[in-house]
């Protein structure tokens, strides 16, 4: 699966390309050399790529030597194989490039409304005032890929789709794809009569990991409509401290009483209050940064 021009920094083309073995997404250094010293010349920022990828080597920098390479379209319009970096190396090329944007290039890399968090939260944003919000499935599968496909439509070439990979994280295997639809359905039939019940719902749902990205962001999303329609409460996310949640779902897979304690304790009956939703979309947005500073995101999976 790959996506290309994902992000715009001034009007300048930042490409990216998915790769599926690694899930996750890799950068056109080209593209960042040329924004950095605003040149549009491919061959020269080709040229001064060469010159900085030689002093950081002599500098004894790993950046110099790590770059993996993908194909893109060159100026010829030929497919050719060109370097590129992750998301953690591309904010360390920027670091250690001398440009008065790497500071502003960095902010904008790290979070704008251009990126792929930046443009979901724009969309979990309109979902709120749109009708589709109150057409939507609650506690389905079906459901849960209407919220992603909504939020990462144009984003992810897998926005809405259920996965066919077996991923890993930490050592922790998600349901094994082959099986993905069988575990699914018993999940989707779990019952939802009280907040236990929907909340071992949710703990399942997010050991299936039925999406290869975007799966915390659209679960949450999942759960409120359910405590909303269930219960006539949801989750105000902004009183969930975000270390201790990620700490609890870590474990919820043998324990699920630290984050059914968390969310219990920040349930509230304003389930239509936009205040409310505004703040739990920034929360989910917040979460997926936070997942990425601590290099969970740009590594996120192994693929089985």
């Amino acid at each position: 699966m790959k996506k290309i021009s994902i992000r715009f920094f001034e009007d300048n083309e930042v490409r990216a390309v998915w790769d599926d073995e690694n899930s996750k997404w890799w950068f056109s250094v080209l593209d960042i050399v040329g924004v950095l010293r605003g040149e549009d010349d491919y061959e020269k920022n080709r040229n001064y790529w060469k010159y900085l990828k030689a002093k950081l080597k002599r500098e004894k920098n790993q950046l110099g030597s790590v770059t993996t390479q993908f194909k893109f379209t060159a100026p010829d319009g030929k497919e050719r194989l060109a370097n590129v970096f992750d998301y953690n190396s591309i904010i360390e090329l920027a670091k250690n490039f001398p440009s008065k944007k790497a500071n502003r290039f960095i902010e904008w890399f790290t979070y704008s409304e251009e990126t792929i968090d930046g443009k979901s939260k724009s969309k979990a944003y309109a979902l709120f005032d749109s009708s589709l919000l109150n057409t939507l499935e609650v506690g389905t599968v079906k459901g849960l890929q209407q919220i992603h496909a909504y939020l990462f439509g144009g984003l992810y070439d897998f926005a809405g789709q259920i996965r066919t990979l077996n991923i890993a994280k930490g050592g922790f295997q998600f349901a094994i794809a082959k099986y993905l639809p069988e575990t699914l359905k018993k999940i989707e039939n779990m019952r939802e009569n009280s907040f236990n019940e929907i909340a071992d719902k949710y703990v399942e749902m997010n050991i299936a990991h039925p999406f290869i990205e975007g799966n915390g962001r659209s679960t949450r999303i999942w759960l409120d409509l359910i405590l909303k329609k269930k219960l006539k409460q949801c989750v105000d996310w902004s009183k969930v401290n975000k270390k201790e949640y990620l700490d609890s779902m870590k474990i919820s897979v043998t324990d699920a009483a630290p984050v059914k304690a968390l969310l219990l304790s920040a349930l509230t009956d304003k389930i239509n209050d936009r205040e409310v939703f505004m703040k739990g979309v920034d929360y989910l947005i917040i979460m997926s940064k936070k997942m990425r500073s601590q290099k969970m995101l740009a590594n996120k999976y192994q693929f089985m």
